[in-house]
């Protein structure tokens, strides 16, 4: 599967993403969940308010279940300013999620200083023999500009 590459979709996952600029609730990372053309959900990371899981691709995948009423996003495509963790791909693979679309990498999340563990989608496609295709480096000067911003803001909590 070749996902569509839609820019909207990305800058929807980027402006949630910038919501943590005022709130601090999270890091500087959102997503976005598109089937068929519609929207089910959008999220960012709210790790800060007490919940180690709550990056932004598990939120939306809380928020697209529960739009469909079924844990099973086949067909769909998730748009994420980051490259998945490992918890997340996993997380979409489990969720049938056709096609991961991200922007920076797990390695630019390392630069600022997030605890990531250093495990590529590929690397965890490969091993877990999952189906879900990945499209990387989409839109990766405005995802790579929301880590350029988010390093000179004030009162951010690095986790």
């Amino acid at each position: 599967m070749n996902p569509p590459l839609v820019e909207k979709y990305m800058y929807l996952a980027l402006d949630e993403a910038r919501k943590n600029f005022i709130t601090l609730s999270g890091g500087p990372f959102g997503a976005c969940i598109v089937k068929n053309g519609h929207v089910l959900a959008v999220a960012r990371n709210t790790v800060l308010e007490n919940d180690a899981t709550c990056h932004a691709e598990i939120n939306a995948i809380r928020i697209a279940s529960k739009e469909l009423g079924s844990f099973d996003l086949s067909g769909s495509v998730i748009y994420s300013t980051t490259e998945p963790c490992p918890m997340c791909f996993t997380a979409i693979h489990w969720a049938h999620i056709d096609a991961i679309v991200y922007g920076t990498s797990i390695q630019d999340a390392q630069k600022l200083g997030f605890n990531e563990l250093p495990i590529s989608n590929n690397t965890l496609k490969e091993l877990g023999k999952s189906s879900v295709c990945i499209v990387s480096s989409f839109m990766f000067e405005e995802c790579l500009q929301l880590f350029n911003d988010w390093s000179c803001l004030k009162g951010k909590q690095i986790y």
